[in-house]
């Protein structure tokens, strides 16, 4: 990487050309990419003070400006303290057909800092290699690319920012100390960008002690690039064949019997709300976010649990987010995008009414993804999740199961009861006609993504009593072991 960069004996294959004609190019393909609904994350990481502003204009100015955005890493922001690490890198991502440029990426608190522990350069590489290869995997092309400049240039640059009292604001503490300490950093730099040189989204060096042959540098290999993903798409979407799901069958096993009387189910309900009331301001304390998933059959009974549970929590620390079928804004995205925008600050709790489980449920079903997307999506969640408790989130995870017959039941009763009616719908009768293959997708789904950081808890709901007591029951074992 660049310790072993020759600024003397690496030439520009570019030079002849002029920076307009190669970004016209640019903009031709950068039609077809809309058209094609290719997504383009293009990130520019390099000394700073070693130009970035100027290629980056350079890059986008003969692009359409609807269809390209700048974005800055903002890595000091409160908020984004306060929040999932991942959080902050899906809001950066650009939409299906569009091109964002990161200047200053999620790479950048790794490469400036030379003091991160191993432990925490090891942690960031992983949520690193597999935020991208799951956007790969969505068929986002990315590119990095690092600007590279001499101990000397680095040092003209500052003083030339620092005389201009327009920009000098743009120095900041990183700027000085990767000038007096160029060889640590250098060698800070080299291992980091080694270790996330993935073979599915490589790092390209590029010198810019010539800022216009950087500028045509990028745009070159931008637009080769481009090029080679449009004209391979179909080699990105070849079939799939996965093999036939023949694991344990948890939903088989399951005792619909159980229940509990009214009297006893009242008296253990009021005692249960106050212990979640009070665990809710313990989870607060101790900032631990708190994510609590809900899934399960077609009027299992998901809305009167969430209500339950939440009876007594402060309402200023939890949030109720009901999932639907995603908004045309929102499949312009991966499809993970959405939720993460939901996940809870340091001590909030959210429960989400539906969830990323409905890839391997409702969308592979009705064949709103394909084999090749709902397949994989279970590594993906299983990632996204183990992410999330790493970074310190209790995850409980609640699937409600009612048999055939209960069901209809219930569907009758909505039917004829004016304050339930809107609850039933054709689709939920629809559904009910795939029971069968809809047990098969839930029980490969909770076999597949149960783990122990993130758990999942059948709970038996013929009786609506029984099920809501073991929710509160539930929630209140695991918050009490992980606080």
């Amino acid at each position: 990487m660049i310790k072993e960069y020759d600024f003397d004996s690496i030439a520009s294959s570019y030079g002849d050309q002029k920076v307009s004609s190669m970004g016209e190019e640019l903009a031709r393909y950068q039609r077809k990419l809309i058209d094609l609904k290719i997504p383009v994350m293009i990130i520019i990481e390099g000394w700073e003070s070693s130009g970035n502003e100027h290629i980056i204009n350079d890059l986008i100015r003969e692009l359409n400006p609807r269809n390209h955005h700048v974005r800055e890493y903002d890595y000091e922001h409160s908020v984004e303290k306060d929040k999932p690490v991942m959080w902050k890198y899906w809001k950066l991502l650009p939409k299906k057909g569009d091109l964002t440029i990161l200047d200053r990426s999620y790479y950048f608190d790794l490469l400036s800092d030379i003091t991160i522990e191993k432990k925490d350069l090891h942690k960031r590489y992983e949520l690193i290699k597999t935020f991208e290869q799951q956007l790969i995997d969505d068929h986002m092309l990315i590119l990095k690319f690092f600007l590279h400049i001499k101990k000397k240039t680095h040092r003209e640059r500052l003083e030339e920012l620092k005389k201009d009292k327009d920009r000098s604001f743009f120095i900041t503490d990183i700027d000085e100390k990767q000038s007096k300490n160029y060889k640590d950093y250098e060698g800070h730099i080299d291992k980091i960008l080694k270790k996330t040189n993935f073979n599915f989204s490589p790092w390209q060096i590029v010198s810019a002690e010539d800022l216009k042959l950087a500028a045509k540098e990028i745009i070159g290999k931008t637009t080769a690039a481009v090029k080679e993903k449009i004209d391979t798409l179909e080699q990105d979407t070849v079939a799939f064949k996965r093999e036939p799901y023949a694991g344990s069958l948890p939903l088989s096993n399951i005792d619909l019997t159980l229940s509990v009387e009214w009297d006893p189910y009242q008296a253990e309900l009021e005692e249960l709300q106050k212990k979640v009331q009070d665990l809710t301001y313990q989870l607060y304390n101790k900032k631990i976010p708190t994510i609590l998933v809900f899934e399960g059959m077609d009027a299992a009974g998901k809305g009167g649990a969430i209500q339950r549970l939440t009876r007594l929590m402060d309402a200023r620390f939890y949030d109720v987010v009901p999932i639907s079928a995603p908004t045309p804004t929102e499949l312009q995205y991966h499809y993970l995008w959405r939720f993460y925008k939901e996940f809870p600050s340091r001590g909030k709790i959210t429960l989400f009414d539906r969830s990323w489980y409905g890839r391997v449920m409702v969308e592979r079903i009705e064949g709103f993804s394909t084999e090749w997307e709902w397949n994989r999506a279970y590594e993906e969640i299983n990632q996204m999740e183990r992410q999330l408790s790493y970074d310190g989130a209790l995850i409980v995870k609640f699937f409600l199961v009612i048999d055939e017959n209960e069901q209809l039941i219930r569907f009758r009763d909505r039917e004829n009861d004016l304050d339930k009616v809107y609850k039933i719908t054709e689709e939920d009768w629809r559904n009910r006609a795939k029971w069968d293959l809809y047990i098969e997708a839930m029980n490969e789904m909770l076999v597949k993504t149960h783990q122990k950081h993130a758990p999942w808890i059948i709970v038996e709901g013929n009786d609506k009593k029984f099920a809501r007591l073991k929710v509160l029951k539930e929630f209140i074992a695991h918050a009490e072991q992980y606080i």
